[in-house]
């Protein structure tokens, strides 16, 4: 159970952390608005809020945070970008995601 809250807590992080920074990057790349820096900075903030209600160190939680961040950003690639995903995006999704969970499994013993 502490696996599947903390992933999906994790999920909506990395959207939060995403979201942050296509906004600029929309508007530096693609000349939209730069009021969409105003969004991006509320998410950002979003991103590292969430970050704190996480139970276990702060390391551990950057690190297995990085295999979630992984898996969605591989997601926002095929969603958002449109892009295909190959074979070798999902399965370095899946191994981001093995090591994630390998790391909150072993919370309750640290």
């Amino acid at each position: 159970m502490l696996i599947l809250k903390t992933t999906a807590l994790f999920f909506v992080t990395a959207l939060a952390e995403i979201v942050g920074c296509f906004l600029p990057w929309l508007w530096l790349r693609k000349g939209a608005s730069p009021w969409l820096l105003l969004p991006a900075a509320a998410s950002l903030a979003l991103f590292a809020w969430l970050l704190t209600l996480h139970p276990a160190a702060s390391g551990r939680i950057y690190a297995a945070y990085g295999g979630i961040y992984v898996a969605t950003a591989v997601l926002w690639l095929r969603v958002v970008d449109g892009v295909r995903l190959s074979m070798h995006d999902w399965l370095g999704a899946a191994i981001a995601l093995l090591g994630m969970a390998i790391i909150v499994a072993g919370w309750k013993g640290a």
